[in-house]
């Protein structure tokens, strides 16, 4: 009998494993993205007025800003004060626990801003507040 002695070179490669990896940051990826609140930015910078009863908020989902010449911005977008209810409305659905933040401009007309809050409420927020600076000191 003979004995045959086969000697098979298995080449295997060997190498890091990235799929464990690649499922950790993707499972980072959606915690990060479920549990970020999104704040959407009025767009433009005002002078808020000073107030000795403002009071530091930490929600207000939602800013509009009303500039001194009676432009309105939401979402770094100029709007029209009439299309400020349908876009209070859209985000009021997507996001009903929002919000709504009111910052004008200290030489803003008081007209514009009584327009604003009325289209947010008639758009379905119920919680208006408008921003203010504490006075300095």
């Amino acid at each position: 009998m003979r004995s045959h002695r086969h000697s098979i070179e298995e080449s295997e490669d060997t190498g890091i494993d990235l799929a464990p990896m690649l499922d950790f940051v993707l499972n980072l990826l959606i915690f990060f993205i479920i549990t970020t609140s999104f704040v959407k930015e009025s767009g433009v910078t005002v002078t808020r007025p000073e107030a000795l009863t403002a009071e530091s908020k930490e929600n207000g989902n939602i800013l509009i800003a009303v500039r001194p010449n009676g432009d309105v911005w939401m979402d770094k977008q100029k709007v029209d004060v009439r299309d400020v209810r349908s876009a209070i409305e859209r985000l009021h659905i997507e996001r009903p626990e929002d919000t709504v933040v009111i910052i004008a401009d200290r030489e803003s007309k008081t007209g514009v801003l009584t327009k604003v809050m009325d289209q947010v409420k008639l758009g379905g927020v119920a919680e208006v507040s408008i921003a203010a600076a504490p006075p300095p000191g």
